[in-house]
C-alpha cells in the first residue's frame, strides 16, 4: 500500500501546480491524511480543494480501501482472535468480526492468517464490520465448481456418508451428490467401504436454480477403459476363449467383465443340464473362462458361452444306452403334457402323459409326479443325432388289458368309480387302465334322463355289468341299471290293458294331462279322456279312477282314461238290455195272425195308407 501511495505522490507531484501545505501532507503520509482528513470541513465547504487535490484524494482512497458496499469476496488477515470471535482486518475504516464457529474446519486458525470473507452487515451498533467467511466459502466454492465443470478439471471430494441411491461427497464445502452408478464402473455392493474416503471426481453436472452438483468418479476411469475396450473388441473372434470376472448375475443369465468389455452369458449357455437360476453355476466376482459365441457388428453386444468349453452329454452317452433299457433320472420340468427326466447331466427324456399310466382317462403330469422326484423309467425311443429321448413309466407295471377277459368276463358284476361324463354316458374306471363306458340308456330302468350328471356325479361309485367287451380295441361296455331287476316286467302285468288304477291329476299338459301312480310310472291322460260322466273335465289334485288303454315296456309309455270307465259301462248296459229284449222276443213268439196283421200293415204303409 505505500508503494501504491508513493507512486500517486509522484504522479500527483508532476501534474500539480499548486503546493498546498495539505498536498505535501499526503504525499509525506497518505494513510495519516485520509485518516485524518476532515470530512464535515469539506462537505460544508470550510477547507476548499482544488480539483488536482480532489483527483488525488480520490485515487488514493480507490487505492487504500475496500468499497464496504460490494459483494464482493475480499481477502483479510486474522488479527485477533478471542473466545468466540476472529478480528479480521480488511484495510477498511474498521476491523470485521467473525464468529469461530465459521472456523470450525480449522482448528489451527491463528493471526496473521489470511482468510476470504465477504461483507455481511456494513456496520453492527458498535461501528465494527461484520464479515461472513463461511458465504466467502460458498461463493469461491461454486466459482471453483462452475470452473471445474466448464475446464473438466479433476476436483477432490471427501465422501460424507450414503443417501438413497448413491453418496454424499464435500466438493470444495459444496454437498454434491455421486450416484451409486458413477461410482464405479462395475456395480457396486458395498458402498460404505467408500465414506470418509477422499477421491478424485469429475464435476458432470450443476442445477443453478436447486443449486445441486452432481460429480463422478467413474467417468475418471471411462477414459481408460475405452482403450482397453477398443483394444479387445478388435482382437474379438467367434470361438476365442477369454477369462472374464462375473460383473452381475440376473434371472436370464450372467454379465462377464473381459476387461472394460462386457459380454452375457445367457443361462441356456450356462451348462448342458436344466438350471432354475445363474448362481446355481456362478457367484459374483468369480474368474472363469468363457468362449464368443456371437456378436453384432459394432461388437458392442457380445453373446459368451459357458458349456461350450465341455464335451455335448449325449456325445458322452454310453453306446450300450438303447430302447427298452431302464433308467433312472430326476424330474426337473413338467408341463401338461409330460415330465422331463434328467437321466444323465445334461440329458433329459420326455414321459409323455399317456405314458404315465394304463388309464385311457388322460390326466395333468403333475397328478403323477413333482418336480425333483427320482423315477424309473424305460427307454421308448431314442434319436441320438436330434438328441430326443422318449421314456415310458406304465411299461414297469404289467398291462392289465392282458387278462381282461378272466377279470372281467360278460355278466360279471363289478363296482367302479365314476371319472369322467359324456353327452352320451359315463365313464367308470373299474381298475387304473380299465376304463368302462356306461351308456346313458343303461343307467337306469325307469328314469328319463337328458344327461349323466342328473344321475351321478364325478368320483362316485357304481355298481356295473359287464355288457360288452373288445379286447383288441380295449374298450369295456357296461351297464348300471342291469345290476337290478327291470321293474317294467312286474309293471307290465299290474298295469295291463284294461286294469283300473285310482290317482289324482299332476299336472295339465298340453294335449291333457299327466298322473302318477308310483315313482316309477306316470302316465298320459289325453284331453279327449280327461272327461267326466256329467260333461266336465277333470282339473290338477281330482283323484278319481283311470283305466289302462295303453301300455308299453319297451318305451316306458302308459296312457290312462277316465272317460273309458263310465262309458264302458254305458255300453255293459247297452249289451245287457238287448240281450234281455232277444231272449224276451225268443220266449214270446209270434202267431199266425199275428204275422198276418203285420203283413198288413206293411202292406198298407206301402200303399200309403194309414
Amino acid at each position: 500500500m505505500a508503494e501504491k501511495a508513493k507512486q500517486t505522490e509522484v504522479e500527483a507531484t508532476d501534474a500539480a501546480t499548486v503546493e498546498a501545505p495539505v498536498v505535501s501532507e499526503a504525499k509525506a503520509n497518505p494513510e495519516k491524511f485520509l485518516k485524518d482528513f476532515n470530512w464535515h470541513n469539506y462537505e460544508e465547504g470550510i477547507d476548499e480543494v482544488d480539483d488536482k487535490q480532489l483527483q488525488e484524494f480520490e485515487k488514493l482512497v480507490a487505492e487504500n480501501f475496500v468499497d464496504t458496499l460490494d459483494d464482493e469476496v475480499v481477502e483479510g488477515t486474522v488479527v485477533h482472535i478471542t473466545d468466540r470471535d476472529a478480528i479480521i482486518d480488511i484495510n477498511a475504516k474498521s476491523e470485521g468480526v467473525i464468529s469461530l464457529n465459521e472456523f470450525r474446519y480449522n482448528p489451527d486458525l491463528k493471526e496473521g492468517d489470511k482468510v476470504e470473507v465477504l461483507i455481511d452487515v456494513r456496520e453492527d451498533a458498535t461501528g465494527q464490520l461484520v464479515l461472513s467467511h463461511r458465504k466467502a466459502r460458498v461463493i469461491k466454492a461454486w466459482d471453483r465448481v462452475n470452473k471445474a465443470h466448464e475446464t473438466g478439471e479433476i476436483v477432490n471430494g471427501f465422501v460424507k456418508c450414503r443417501t438413497k441411491g448413491g453418496m454424499i461427497v464435500d466438493v470444495f464445502g459444496i454437498e454434491a451428490f455421486l450416484p451409486g452408478s458413477q461410482i464405479d464402473v462395475k456395480p457396486i455392493r458395498d458402498y460404505d467401504q467408500y465414506v470418509n474416503k477422499t477421491m478424485e471426481f469429475k464435476v458432470v453436472k450443476i442445477n443453478h436454480e436447486f443449486k445441486n452438483v452432481v460429480v463422478s468418479h467413474k467417468a475418471l476411469i471411462e477414459a481408460d477403459i475405452e482403450e482397453q475396450k477398443k483394444e479387445i473388441i478388435g482382437q474379438l473372434e467367434k470361438g476365442q476363449v477369454l477369462e472374464g470376472v462375473v460383473k452381475n448375475i440376473t434371472s436370464y443369465g450372467v454379465f462377464i467383465d473381459l476387461g472394460g468389455v462386457d459380454g452375457l452369458v445367457h443361462i441356456t449357455d450356462l451348462s448342458w443340464s436344466r438350471i432354475n437360476h445363474p448362481n446355481e453355476i456362478v457367484e459374483l466376482d468369480q474368474k472363469l473362462n468363457v468362449v464368443i459365441l456371437d456378436f453384432d457388428e459394432n461388437k458392442s453386444r457380445i453373446q459368451l458361452g459357458l458349456k461350450q468349453l465341455s464335451k455335448h452329454p449325449w456325445e458322452a452317452l454310453a453306446d450300450t444306452v438303447k430302447v427298452g433299457d431302464k433308467v433312472k433320472g430326476k424330474v426337473v420340468v413338467i408341463a401338461d403334457y409330460g415330465a422331463f427326466i434328467e437321466v444323465a447331466d445334461g440329458v433329459e427324456g420326455l414321459i409323455h402323459v399317456s405314458e404315465m399310466s394304463w388309464s385311457t382317462h388322460l390326466r395333468s403330469a403333475q397328478d403323477f409326479v413333482s418336480v425333483g422326484d427320482e423315477v424309473e423309467a424305460q427307454i421308448l425311443t431314442l434319436d441320438r443325432e436330434d438328441r430326443k429321448m422318449s421314456l415310458g413309466i406304465k411299461q414297469l407295471t404289467p398291462d392289465p388289458w392282458t387278462d381282461i377277459t378272466a377279470k372281467y368276463p360278460l355278466g360279471s358284476k363289478h363296482t367302479g368309480i365314476v371319472r369322467n361324463f359324456t353327452n352320451f354316458g359315463v365313464f367308470v374306471e373299474l381298475e387304473e387302465g380299465i376304463d368302462g363306458l356306461i351308456y346313458i340308456s343303461d343307467l337306469s330302468w325307469t328314469k328319463k334322463i337328458k344327461h349323466p350328471s342328473e344321475f351321478c356325479a364325478v368320483g362316485d361309485k357304481l355298481d356295473v355289468v359287464v355288457l360288452e367287451l373288445d379286447v383288441e380295441g380295449r374298450k369295456l361296455s357296461l351297464g348300471h341299471k342291469q345290476t337290478t331287476e327291470n321293474p317294467w316286467d312286474k309293471y307290465e302285468t299290474e298295469f295291463a290293458l284294461d286294469t283300473v288304477h285310482k290317482a289324482a291329476i299332476s299336472e295339465i299338459v298340453d294335449k291333457g294331462a299327466t298322473i302318477e301312480f308310483n315313482e316309477d310310472i306316470v302316465a298320459f291322460v289325453p284331453s279327449r279322456h280327461l272327461e267326466k260322466e256329467d260333461g266336465s273335465k277333470l282339473k290338477k289334485g281330482e283323484e278319481t279312477e283311470f283305466k289302462i288303454i295303453e301300455f308299453n315296456k319297451e318305451f316306458k309309455r302308459v296312457v290312462a282314461s277316465h272317460t273309458a270307465i263310465f262309458k264302458a259301462e254305458e255300453i255293459k248296459n247297452v249289451k245287457a238290455a238287448v240281450k234281455k229284449q232277444a231272449s224276451q222276443a225268443a220266449e214270446a213268439k209270434p202267431t199266425l195272425g199275428d204275422a198276418n196283421d203285420a203283413l198288413q200293415a206293411l202292406k198298407d204303409k206301402m200303399d200309403g195308407k194309414k
